[in-house]
């Protein structure tokens, strides 16, 4: 075959494999195949000396670049007005309502639509305005000043979610989007970065204004796409149209994309996105609500800097710096030592942060932290997670020194080095381990020892000498009865709550042993595969990989965790005091003739008739897989009030959906 012609055909493959993994979500290959035929490709071009203009292999970054040119766009980009809290944002749709009905007051014959939005999530990136001609990617820029950016397109390139070529052939169009990094993306380069990146946005953008588009390539940036600024031949009705002819044309659209013909439903929808914002692996920083006729827009127009007819509604930040004060290090169940930052008391995101979290020694100094003590510190937080560290804002060593210690802070034992942290190995002497490994053997998904609690566990350590689960069963009426803040009744309340416990059954038993890296899906899963206590305390590495979600570092964290003799020893003790740690009961046939049999589910929304728990134990009993996020694998989604965003995304993708709670009852009843 023509060398030409073949790299023809590769090109074009791969450009649709790419487009299917980074666009659609939807690989169609595997890794290894396509590597196959991108190496084949890789040596054409060698041996031939010719690049085809969109070949993949140029999105690997080229050479340093000296400088940007500067781009005059074809269309201003536009700023956003802003709006700060609902009344802003009903203020803004008076003013459109009320610009809407003067234009048909007077135009009578050529009435305005009733005004309808679209709203789409406020990325925390950087702009891109993508030039093409005749379907070819042949300038990309920043937004600049909205009337002229700097040229970036060998950095744009290496975006792989970013189309070279597009099916649309017919003159010039310009395309904006959002250039991002996403989180998950940038958690694993900064686990081998010898410069951690703070956070994302900053890492988008420093690759994007990076001159050597080698450094974009190797951050993974990805991209979405939101509007067409200026097209010479083609026009749109509605911004639904709009929509449709980039997704046509192979530029990524952001799935949270929904419509409303109600202006309450569209501020419902904005507080949906607000509330679940953390769950996204990317940032954003708002939401922009945009009227979806085109012409409307065209008679509403512009002020000196904003379109009348979009508002972004920004939500409280998440990010914001402070002064790092301390580090204290604490000790978990496990024995994991764990830094914990105290900061000056700022606020974000609607609360007070004075305490951040820090993973481990390594990441210390990973973000440059050594030295910060003292300094000015970029925090994140994300709902009610504790908020984290990123970095320091300067890169001097200009703080005093995080001081990591070598011995226990709690009971002085030296500290062991495993892996990414350090820990005390004295569970029988260290008292914030045994605290830990009894309240949570005490807790509600554990043992569920009812009136147990943290202060509980701490004098029954102090002044009773409790040192392992396995002591609160030894624990007597006489003994109790004398402590302080016990009578007879919180006394004989305890003893009752724990002959219960000796009734739960191996999931939460083997949950309440607190075995490292697994959680209660696994312990469930453990129970109902082995159904003996001492064939999951037996178990090797081999089998345990072989069960469904148990990969080898899990696997290896339940044998080595049987494996000693301390833990050995305390559930032995637990077992000839009365606990019992049955076998679930065998676990009913699952049906295959029900109308969820074999379809994957997610539930989002507050169901009233039954709780969500429930609702996913009869799905699964009728043959339904449920699932936590919707994807183009979901085949359903049941959704109860107040649902947000999932049912967005499932309705976006065309995905069948039950917002009726009482036909969803009808059909988990049915026979």
């Amino acid at each position: 075959m023509n060398p030409m012609h073949r790299m023809e055909q590769l090109v074009a493959e791969l450009n649709t494999y790419n487009y299917h993994y980074y666009t659609l979500d939807e690989p169609m290959v595997s890794d290894k195949e396509y590597d196959v035929l991108y190496d084949e490709l890789v040596a054409l071009e060698q041996t031939s000396g010719l690049v085809l203009p969109d070949s993949p292999t140029q999105r690997v970054g080229g050479e340093l670049l000296k400088g940007f040119t500067p781009h005059r766009h074809l269309s201003p980009l536009w700023s956003l007005d802003k709006a700060q809290n609902m009344e802003q944002l009903r203020a803004w749709n008076a003013r459109v309502v009320k610009l809407v009905n003067d234009y048909n007051t007077k135009n009578p014959e050529q009435p305005l639509p009733s005004p309808s939005y679209a709203i789409e999530l406020k990325f925390d990136g950087l702009t891109l305005n993508l030039t093409y001609t005749d379907g070819k990617l042949v300038q990309a820029s920043t937004r600049g000043n909205g009337v002229v950016g700097e040229g970036i397109l060998a950095q744009v390139k290496t975006i792989k979610s970013v189309p070279l070529t597009i099916p649309f052939q017919d003159g010039t169009i310009e395309v904006q989007g959002e250039g991002i990094m996403n989180l998950s993306v940038l958690a694993k380069y900064n686990e081998t970065a010898v410069d951690p990146l703070k956070n994302a946005r900053n890492a988008a953008a420093g690759a994007l204004r990076n001159l050597n588009p080698k450094v974009t390539a190797e951050r993974r940036l990805n991209a979405f796409f939101y509007n067409v600024g200026f097209a010479d031949r083609i026009q749109f009705d509605s911004h639904q149209e709009m929509m449709s002819f980039l997704r046509n044309n192979h530029f990524k659209v952001n799935p949270y994309l929904t419509y409303f013909d109600n202006f309450d439903d569209a501020m419902e929808q904005l507080a949906e996105i607000e509330e679940s914002r953390s769950g996204l692996d990317y940032l954003i920083d708002g939401a922009v609500l945009k009227i979806t006729d085109m012409r409307t827009r065209e008679v509403l127009g512009y002020t000196d800097k904003f379109p009348r007819w979009a508002v972004a509604y920004k939500f409280e930040a998440e990010e914001t710096t402070t002064v790092l004060n301390s580090v204290e290090w604490n000790v978990g169940r496990t024995g994991k030592i764990t830094p914990l930052a105290r900061v000056e008391p700022v606020e974000l995101a609607g609360v007070t942060v004075q305490n951040c979290t820090l993973n481990n020694a390594g990441d210390i100094e990973r973000k440059n932290l050594k030295f910060a003590l003292g300094t000015r510190v970029f925090i994140r937080r994300s709902n009610d997670v504790i908020p984290e560290i990123l970095g320091k804002v300067t890169s001097e060593n200009d703080g005093e020194e995080i001081v990591v210690p070598d011995h226990c802070p709690a009971c002085g034992f030296p500290l062991q080095q495993r892996g990414a942290h350090l820990f005390c190995d004295n569970k029988l002497g260290c008292k914030p381990q045994i605290v830990a490994r009894i309240s949570h053997f005490a807790s509600r998904d554990a043992m569920d020892i009812e009136t147990f609690s943290d202060k509980t566990a701490i004098q029954l350590h102090d002044e009773l000498e409790v040192r392992e689960p396995a002591d609160l069963y030894r624990l007597q009426y006489d003994d109790l009865v004398k402590l302080e803040r016990f009578g007879e009744k919180k006394a004989n309340n305890l003893l009752t709550a724990l002959e219960k416990s000796k009734e739960r059954d191996l999931a939460s038993f083997l949950y309440a042993l607190g075995i490292p890296n697994t959680g209660k899906a696994t312990t469930r899963m453990l129970a109902e595969h082995y159904r003996d206590l001492h064939k999951v305390m037996s178990a090797t590495v081999e089998e345990l990989v072989e069960l469904p979600d148990v990969g080898g570092i899990v696997a290896e964290s339940i044998v080595a965790f049987f494996a000693d003799p301390f833990t050995q020893a305390g559930i032995e003790k637990m077992l000839s005091l009365g606990v019992r740690a049955q076998a679930p009961e065998a676990p009913q046939q699952k049906k295959t003739d029900s109308f969820f049999s074999g379809k994957t589910v997610v539930l989002t929304g507050t169901l009233h008739q039954l709780t969500r728990d429930d609702a996913a134990s009869r799905l699964e009993a009728l043959g339904a897989k449920v699932t936590r996020s919707v994807s183009k694998k979901t085949d359903l989604v049941i959704a109860g009030e107040k649902a947000g965003s999932k049912l967005a995304k499932a309705q976006q993708l065309g995905i069948e959906t039950i917002e009726d709670e009482d036909e969803f009852i009808r059909l988990l009843e049915q026979e």
